[in-house]
């Protein structure tokens, strides 16, 4: 995790654009008392996304819990897809 203020941010936006996509860094940009801005790589507000959705309703939690467990306990196979 990075954190800077807003105006080192200004001086060296690239830089801290080239942190965040390429090593998955989370850039917080400090704005004065109790407030600020997180900056993520576009792949990782993606993958919490997706996370949130499977997340969203019992039924999506269930199935993914016991993908896990299956998963785990060496209860799984692999398919080729045909393209």
């Amino acid at each position: 995790m990075i954190t800077t203020t807003i105006s080192d941010f200004r001086k060296d936006i690239k830089d801290y654009f080239n942190r965040v996509t390429e090593n998955f860094e989370t850039l917080i940009i400090n704005r004065g008392k109790n407030s600020g801005v997180v900056v993520i790589s576009l792949e990782e507000y993606n993958s919490l996304i997706t996370t949130q959705h499977e997340m969203s309703s019992d039924k999506n939690k269930a199935r993914l819990d016991s993908a896990i467990g299956k998963f785990k306990k060496g209860n799984s196979f692999s398919k080729n897809l045909v393209e």
